[in-house]
């Protein structure tokens, strides 16, 4: 491509303003390259603005209410439901981007407004303007809700996460389909400000990713709540006549649930439709995504030397925010490498999520914190197994957090190693309790060296203590 088309070059160019892509070049920048950014909406992505932040904005509110509803001596807060959607709405800064393209700016990362396709090797078109990237491009153009074709779905105008996160208005009935943590958690939201929320769940269980355990606690919380759950029962069939009318939702068991407004929340598609991989040799797997090396480089693009690489959502490894973020620090950190000719770091690359002990948080209430492998995905790789499970009310710091504390904790541990490879907590408050385990797994701490690792009296973090106890050590 002669060079006299390009309109502007830089040493790196990132596709994608998210959380995954900012942190991506922040860490080009910091290697000393010249870097920009290209996002066709809001700077801060789908996680600012339409999910991780404005769902656990709305959820906060609801469980402090739940929580002091549980501790003698207080009094109980009530949920307000427009003291809720405000404080949402702060957090998002009613989807303005411009604190974010301020970091940007004192970051010294440029930002091109517009819609990025690749346009042959290290040549990025940003809506009919050609750029180059002398090193590399970074792909970190996520996801985006899946609608699937149900019959008469798409036309009834649903709520996907993003509409559900961002409304103003509290529908009556809401009818949510999918029983994943998104699902579960805006349930959460909209049965305490004032909705009949019915979830429908095709699986026999919510959460199916998770411990049998937590899956249960969900449900029966989500219950107390006044939250109805159909597991076991598919939709058909969506009608809605007119605009903003009436939803009705079919069942393979017979069933029809109405409603005044449907949330699709049954997973994610990847961005990676109009990219321009052809452009490139790329090719997505069967799914879209973006097949990479343990380097996040994409495989099979044309050139020599890796120049493509892909971050977060995009390449389906692991769709969570944090995950995402890592990758990308990782990536930055090995792009800047390679352009400066310094030592690839170790540290640069990231191993697959299945093996490094992903960890994720529901927000609901019980919350659930999970990290690692649950039990039946350990043994599927041939772990000798041994699990663990002690009530969460043996830490005396349960008790004090609530009257009569409910929740559980589980550790999962290769006895050949001697080492945790997974772990689950459910109750009230165990969200900030589980990155110890994470640390745990990834450095594959011996449990007896764990065991000199003295939590604090009376903290619930003595869990931990009870585990190993229960272990036997």
């Amino acid at each position: 491509m002669a060079e006299s088309t390009v309109d502007h070059s830089w040493d790196v160019i990132v596709i994608g303003a998210g959380p995954v892509g900012e942190n991506a070049a922040d860490r080009v920048r910091k290697a000393g390259l010249t870097v920009a950014i290209v996002e066709k909406h809001l700077v801060g992505g789908e996680c600012s603005f339409y999910a991780c932040s404005p769902s656990k904005a709305l959820l906060r509110p609801v469980l402090v209410t739940h929580a002091s509803q549980r501790v003698q001596g207080s009094e109980g807060a009530t949920v307000d439901r427009d003291g809720v959607l405000a404080r949402r709405d702060s957090w998002i800064d009613n989807l303005s981007d411009k604190g974010a393209v301020g970091w940007l700016d004192s970051a010294g990362i440029d930002l091109v407004r517009g819609t990025a396709r690749l346009a042959g090797e290290r040549h990025v078109e940003v809506d009919g303007r050609l750029y180059e990237a002398r090193h590399a491009v970074i792909v970190a153009t996520g996801t985006d809700p899946l609608v699937p074709d149900l019959p008469g779905l798409r036309d009834a105008n649903p709520w996907t996460n993003r509409d559900a996160t961002t409304s103003r208005r509290v529908p009556e009935r809401l009818v949510v389909l999918g029983g994943g943590p998104v699902a579960c958690e805006l349930a959460v939201v909209f049965a305490a400000i004032g909705s009949e929320v019915t979830i429908v769940e095709q699986e026999d269980r919510l959460l199916g990713r998770m411990e049998p355990f937590a899956a249960e606690a969900v449900a029966a919380g989500l219950r107390d709540q006044g939250v109805r759950i159909r597991t076991g029962a598919a939709a058909t069939k969506v009608t809605r006549p007119g605009q903003g009318g009436e939803v009705t939702v079919d069942l393979d068991n017979g069933e029809s649930i109405v409603a005044d407004e449907i949330l699709v929340a049954v997973g994610r598609v990847p961005n990676t439709a109009d990219l321009g991989l052809d452009s490139v040799g790329v090719a997505t797997d069967e799914k879209g995504y973006l097949p990479v090396t343990e380097r996040m480089e994409v495989e099979g693009a044309d050139g020599d030397e890796p120049w493509l690489y892909a971050v977060g959502d995009v390449n389906g490894i692991a769709l969570l925010t944090h995950m995402g973020k890592y990758q990308g620090r990782a990536c930055g950190d090995l792009v800047g490498a390679r352009a400066t000719g310094r030592p690839v770091d170790p540290a640069s690359m990231t191993p697959w999520a299945e093996d490094l002990g992903t960890v994720q948080v529901v927000w609901t209430d019980p919350e659930v914190a999970a990290t690692g492998l649950t039990e039946e995905q350990a043994r599927e790789r041939g772990i000798r197994v041994r699990v663990v499970e002690v009530p969460m009310d043996s830490a005396a710091g349960s008790g004090l957090q609530a009257e009569g504390y409910q929740g559980r904790a589980r550790m999962v541990v290769d006895e050949d190693k001697g080492t945790m490879v997974g772990a689950t907590l459910v109750g009230q408050d165990v969200a900030e309790l589980v990155h110890p385990a994470t640390v745990a797994i990834v450095g594959e701490v011996p449990l007896r060296t764990l065991w000199h690792a003295v939590p604090a009296f009376p903290s619930m973090s003595e869990i931990w203590l009870r585990l190993l106890e229960e272990y036997g050590i």
